[in-house]
Formats: C-alpha cells, sequence, structure tokens
C-alpha cells in the first residue's frame, strides 16, 4: 500500500500479523505465510522445540523474512508468563512478546489485572510487550501507562470466528490509544470482512490465525484476509463517509428535466 506502521521503532509495511497455529502441516502453514504476504509472524513458545535437535516449528518460517513474535499463549498466571518470556529471550527468540495470560476456565478471554501486572514487570526487564487484551478502554489506559509498545483487544474470543462483536468499544480504544501506540486486533476475526472493518476503524493491523488454519483453502484464505485488510486500510485513508438517518439523493434535484 506504500505506507508503513511502526513498534517500538520498527517499521512493517504488511498490517497483517499471523499466527502459526492449528494448519494440517507445517508445509501447509509455510505456505499460507506466504500468501498472507505478512512480516510479523507469531508462535507459542510452548509450541517451539528451543534446542533445535529435532524438527522445530522454526525451520519451516524463514527468520530472514519473517519478524518472529514470541508469545506466552497456555500461561494462566503472570508468573508463568513473564518466566515464558524470559525463557524465549534466553533462547535467543527475542526479547519482543505477544503477552497472554488466559484463566483455565474455557473462555480463553484475558485475564486483565494479571496481564497488567505481567506487562509492567517485563517492560521493567527491557521486553517489547505486545499484550493480548480485553476491549475495555480503562485496561488498554492502564497497558499504555506501564510501557507497553502495542495494545492488542480481542474483536472476540479466541477462535470463535464471530468477528467484531463490540466495535463501538474497539473504536474507543484507538481514539484513546492511536498514534501513541499501534492498536491490532487480535482474536476472533472469521472472515476478510471483519479484518476490514477492524481497518475500517482505524486499527494499525490485524492478528489471524483460526480462520486462515482452518478454513478449507488456508492458502486462498490467507491471500483473501490480506486483501481485506488493504481494502480496509484504504477505506480509512479514504475517509468514509459520515452515517446518517436522512436519505440524501445521489443526483441533485437542481435541474431536472420536466
Amino acid at each position: 500500500m506504500g505506507d508503513t506502521w511502526t513498534i517500538a521503532g520498527r517499521s512493517f509495511r504488511s498490517r497483517l500479523m499471523v499466527g502459526t497455529g492449528k494448519y494440517d502441516s507445517m508445509t501447509q502453514m509455510k505456505e499460507a505465510l506466504d500468501a498472507a504476504g505478512a512480516e510479523i509472524v507469531t508462535v507459542a513458545v510452548r509450541r517451539v522445540n528451543l534446542d533445535r535437535k529435532e524438527e522445530s516449528l522454526l525451520d519451516y518460517i524463514d527468520l530472514d523474512r519473517y519478524f518472529l513474535l514470541p508469545n506466552t499463549a497456555g500461561c494462566q498466571t503472570a508468573e508463568e508468563a513473564v518466566r515464558t518470556a524470559r525463557l524465549a529471550r534466553a533462547a535467543g527468540l527475542s526479547n519482543w512478546v505477544k503477552l497472554e495470560v488466559i484463566p483455565g476456565d474455557g473462555t480463553l478471554l484475558p485475564d486483565p489485572m494479571a496481564t497488567v501486572e505481567a506487562a509492567s514487570l517485563l517492560v521493567q526487564e527491557g521486553f517489547v510487550v505486545l499484550p493480548y487484551t480485553t476491549d475495555d478502554h480503562m485496561i488498554a489506559k492502564r497497558l499504555l501507562a506501564v510501557g507497553c509498545a502495542a495494545i492488542m483487544p480481542y474483536g472476540s474470543a479466541i477462535g470463535t470466528g464471530l468477528g467484531l462483536t463490540s466495535p463501538d468499544r474497539l473504536r474507543r480504544i484507538i481514539d484513546l490509544v492511536g498514534g501513541r501506540v499501534p492498536v491490532v486486533v487480535d482474536a476472533g476475526i472469521g472472515a476478510p470482512s471483519d479484518a476490514s472493518l477492524a481497518m475500517e476503524l482505524g486499527a494499525d493491523a490485524v492478528l489471524v490465525n483460526t480462520a486462515i488454519a482452518r478454513a478449507r483453502d488456508p492458502v486462498s484464505m490467507a491471500r483473501a484476509m490480506a486483501l481485506g485488510v488493504e481494502a480496509g486500510r484504504t477505506a480509512w485513508a479514504a475517509g468514509i463517509m459520515p452515517k446518517s438517518h436522512t436519505a440524501s439523493p445521489s443526483s441533485p434535484p437542481e435541474g431536472k428535466i420536466g
């Protein structure tokens, strides 16, 4: 698209971030990443064979092409998340982390207080923290205050494909945070139209995993998501017309024949 966005001083062209879970095979994942045109790829630290002595997820990700973003998926407490992030950094993965603290209650919704706690500790330790969080603007404000490099609110619960169930709440976060750090809509996106809507609201990027990996044709869906993101971003940049409850003719009535 010709425009870029920046996290912690690092610029990216693609506004579609992708995950690496739930694919039928590593080869399929690799092809989908390529089709998405993504630059940022997130991987669960707990899924990575860090000693690389056996086949690893990392064997299928070109680290010269993709920026690796480790995540703390599977961590239920702030302590677990901090420990996992430290492990990833010690293993040489990255000092960037997509922070996830999700209680084992089956909802896959983040624990906001534990997320703020873990984010604060990790920022103090020099991590670039991108927290997965709720669509509560007050939690976003706290995460911003502790020094997070981006805010990643959900569109809806992980893996549901329900899309953006509360776009007004997301817009409130974008209005609050936008311009200071990026806002990335993470989780719940099920179709390219959802990704497009997130971008139309003014989000800086979206992160998609399940909607691509569990599509009938993940490679084609990855391309479609990229197009959805591009369409939404282009529409936002063009300036979307304000909504009105009053009809307005496309052609002016003045000067009509007869």
